[in-house]
């Protein structure tokens, strides 16, 4: 949409929001820096880059509250279970609605007159059509350029070719426990020191919540990144055959296909479409009601 905005196919942008996590693959930050300076500022798009913290460090922080992710668990009964997610909310939503407000010029805890909103521009297509929605707040109005397009994927991934942008990242958090085993074998090969990061900070979370584990609340069973519920770097990430993964689900309750387990969840995962089931976020993220 960017560059789509740059070019005059559609209406020029007055910003365009990156919300950071503060631990996405540095393929995505390298990116974006070229994104920003080869298609944004030479069109005089701003790119505003938002964040409320480092979504890995704040999850080893017990001093600090941390929006969960959605560990894979495994409890003391041998049971799988899942934990609530809210860091798309915390980290990706909020930062976006924050820098909205400014931009209105009304900073939270400041009413926003009804006549007073932003359209905003979300990066759905065809393939996704299901997941376009109305904005849950009244100063924010959604359009999806590309459904109005027609545009699938493959309509995005032919035009950003053009642009010399095929190799353009799929943007998610680097330990993201929605990532497929294709997506966790790209890590593993391609950048070891990544890799390494992963791999540590899910044997730390193996106990679940820092700050809940340091008032005494420990998880009732053991927290893993990848859904075998196995340590990363013993987990089984080498294209597993459809009858380990049969064997596995029946263990652990689940019907998954082989090939979603390997590529992941296809939807995208921008702060509007993020993967897995949406958070309910019927409020405005500091209190107001929509």
């Amino acid at each position: 949409m960017l560059a789509l905005s740059a070019e005059g196919v559609l209406p020029k942008v007055d910003y365009a929001i990156f919300a950071d996590t503060g631990w996405e693959p540095r393929a995505v930050y390298d990116h974006l820096d070229r994104l920003e300076g080869e298609i944004a500022a030479p069109a005089g798009i701003p790119v505003l880059r938002v964040s409320t913290g480092n979504i890995r460090d704040d999850a080893l922080d017990p001093n600090h509250r941390f929006a969960s992710m959605p560990l894979y668990i495994l409890n003391q009964d041998g049971k799988a279970g899942m934990t609530r997610r809210q860091c798309t909310g915390e980290y990706k939503i909020k930062p976006i609605k924050r820098q909205v407000r400014e931009l209105l010029g009304y900073p939270y805890p400041a009413r926003i007159p009804r006549e007073v909103f932003v359209e905003q521009w979300v990066g759905i297509s065809t393939d996704e059509f299901h997941r376009a929605k109305d904005a849950d707040v009244k100063y924010m109005r959604n359009r999806h350029p590309l459904i109005d397009l027609g545009w699938s994927r493959s309509d995005c991934v032919r035009y950003l070719s053009s642009l010399n942008l095929a190799d353009t990242p799929k943007s998610s958090c680097l330990g993201c426990p929605f990532h497929g085993n294709a997506q966790w074998r790209h890590i593993r090969d391609t950048s070891p020191a990544e890799w390494a990061d992963v791999v540590a900070f899910d044997a730390a979370i193996r106990q679940g919540n820092a700050r809940a584990n340091a008032s005494g609340n420990p998880l009732l069973g053991e927290a893993f990144l990848h859904r075998s519920r196995v340590p990363l770097g013993q987990a089984p990430i080498d294209h597993v055959t459809a009858a380990e993964w049969a064997a596995l689900q029946q263990e652990l309750g689940g019907d998954e296909h082989p090939a979603t387990l390997d590529e992941g969840v296809t939807d995208s995962c921008s702060p509007w479409a993020c993967r897995g089931d949406a958070d309910a976020l019927t409020q405005d993220d500091f209190g107001l009601t929509a």
